[in-house]
């Protein structure tokens, strides 16, 4: 045979075997919360190609915390949601803690792995990995308060917004609110040109109200936050800005 022809094959071959092996060493755990607790703590390791989903059932609105200890700077986990493979949180790139309110219901999968560079070279990695589910600071939601069909939200529309240096309110963003106890309530922003119920994967700013407290669920970003008669005015990394009427927080 030709060599370089051979060469090709040979890696072609390796390629498949290394993506069926992948494939094969995906396994599933389901985490059970023992009576009246609302965490689970659960220990394990993993070595080279393998990845483990450790699955919960949850409901829309209810908030998910997770957080991973393992001396290994390569494992890391995502956040998957209920019958889809797209993320709402990305370890590699957010770190090894996450909470947020979780915007539908069903199971949700918690995947530990290593990453490609580790998962080669064949590392073993122990780690301690905690799951959260309850009400979350949200509460819940008012009984009465429906969700707009097909989305996870209590309501959507617009609100004023503004880019970098643009004038203040200069734009208009889409937005869903998911609301909770009253005053309570996570606010996903998309950019201006983009609908958060026909663009999901465009949200770029999550906000939590809690209270008079206005946080993000991304905990790198700053949130300045005052308010003014029914209006919040909102920074974020003195970069991004909105306008958020109460009536979105509460309802009304």
């Amino acid at each position: 045979m030709n060599a370089p022809r051979f060469a090709v094959a040979l890696a072609a071959a390796l390629m498949l075997w290394l993506g069926a092996a992948a494939a094969q060493d995906v396994r599933q755990e389901r985490v059970k919360f023992a009576h009246g607790a609302s965490s689970a703590t659960l220990t394990g390791s993993i070595k080279g190609y393998e990845t483990i989903d450790y699955v919960l059932g949850a409901k829309a609105g209810q908030t998910m915390t997770v957080s991973l200890e393992t001396a290994s700077t390569s494992t890391y986990f995502n956040v998957l949601p209920p019958g889809s493979e797209a993320a709402i949180f990305i370890g590699s790139t957010s770190g090894k803690t996450f909470t947020g309110v979780l915007p539908a219901d069903g199971d949700y999968a918690v995947r530990v792995y290593l990453m490609r560079s580790a998962a080669r070279r064949n590392e073993v990695a122990k780690y301690t990995l905690t799951v959260g589910i309850d009400g979350g600071s949200l509460g819940q939601a008012p009984a009465t308060d429906a969700k707009v069909p097909g989305t996870p939200y209590h309501a959507t529309g617009t609100v004023p917004c503004s880019v970098g240096p643009d004038p203040k309110g200069s734009a208009q963003c889409s937005f869903g609110v998911i609301r909770g106890a009253p005053g309570n309530a996570e606010v996903q922003l998309a950019p201006p040109g983009y609908d958060v119920t026909l663009h999901r994967d465009k949200v770029e700013t999550v906000l939590v109200f809690t209270g008079t407290t206005v946080t993000s669920r991304d905990p790198a970003r700053k949130v300045t936050a005052s308010k003014a008669g029914d209006d919040w005015s909102i920074s974020v990394n003195e970069f991004l800005f909105y306008t958020i009427p109460e009536a979105v927080i509460s309802g009304g």
